[in-house]
């Protein structure tokens, strides 16, 4: 039976599991899609851990122009209905165009907004008037205060159903550092906060217009987060970082996932007996 992507992002007790949001980058094929959701299913139902699956159906904000995009809407979209499918668990995507929201809206369950645009007011609008939950990615040049407004947006066009996600703030020109001060200071937002642990650990602005990133910190990132509170979890994940399409740099090899998961079910249990 399906779980609603309603019931998974909300604020949590501190008896809850966290929550995941996981998956490639972006759709790069099927038979990728759907290994990639099998086995994180399977982990996460072994793990009681509340379960969205995550993929990009275009890249609307790659660095350089000859990067890859996307696979095609519709067919990477058709994917993500598959997967929810098939799998029983909610899906979500980004959207970069307040036209987008109510294309993507009939395929998904959560629309995501990309770091760079979530100040964009039309197309926090455009995403809340779906009915579909709302995930905003911080700014990486904002404050965890300043992202109310932003909630507030989604919140006055009509739709209560909304999460943040802190992916790390700009230090110096080609590094991110995460504040955890910012977790408790947008749960008080009364919505849940997701921390992103793999694009919290880019590394932008290459000369090559390829961005890096550090995929060795993903498990500090992650646990740090969970020890303090975070309601949910976003990890980008592939079966060969290496030769992924976008975002190889930061993504978490998939064989490294469900060892991971297990040591972040423990911390969180342990928090909850303090």
């Amino acid at each position: 039976m399906s779980t609603s992507a309603s019931d998974i992002i909300k604020p949590l007790s501190p008896r809850d599991n966290f929550f995941l949001l996981a998956g490639p980058c972006v759709i790069e094929g099927e038979k990728m899609a759907m290994e990639i959701a099998e086995k994180i299913t399977a982990t996460t139902a072994r793990l009681n851990i509340p379960y969205i699956f995550k993929g990009s159906y275009r890249k609307a904000n790659r660095s350089r122009i000859d990067s890859f995009t996307g696979i095609g809407d519709l067919e990477a979209l058709t994917i993500l209905a598959k997967i929810r499918q098939t799998f029983g668990c909610p899906v979500v995507t980004d959207i970069h165009s307040p036209e987008e929201a109510g294309v993507a809206a009939e395929f998904v369950d959560v629309l995501q907004i990309p770091a760079f645009l979530c100040r964009q007011t039309d197309l926090l609008i455009a995403a809340a008037r779906t009915g579909k939950v709302v995930n905003i990615k911080k700014g990486q040049f904002l404050s965890p205060e300043a992202m109310q407004f932003a909630v507030q947006k989604v919140r006055d066009a009509g739709n209560n159903q909304v999460a943040v996600t802190e992916r790390g703030v700009s230090f110096g020109y080609q590094d991110l550092i995460v504040d955890y001060r910012g977790i408790p200071t947008m749960q008080s937002f009364g919505c849940p906060v997701i921390l992103d642990a793999t694009h919290s650990l880019q590394q932008p602005n290459q000369p090559a217009g390829v961005t890096g990133g550090r995929p060795d910190l993903i498990a500090t990132i992650a646990r740090a987060g969970v020890a303090v509170g975070v309601d949910g979890l976003f990890i980008e994940t592939h079966p060969t970082p290496h030769s992924a399409k976008s975002d190889g740099a930061n993504m978490l090899p998939l064989d490294e996932l469900p060892k991971l998961l297990e040591q972040l079910t423990a911390i969180r249990k342990t928090v909850a007996d303090f």
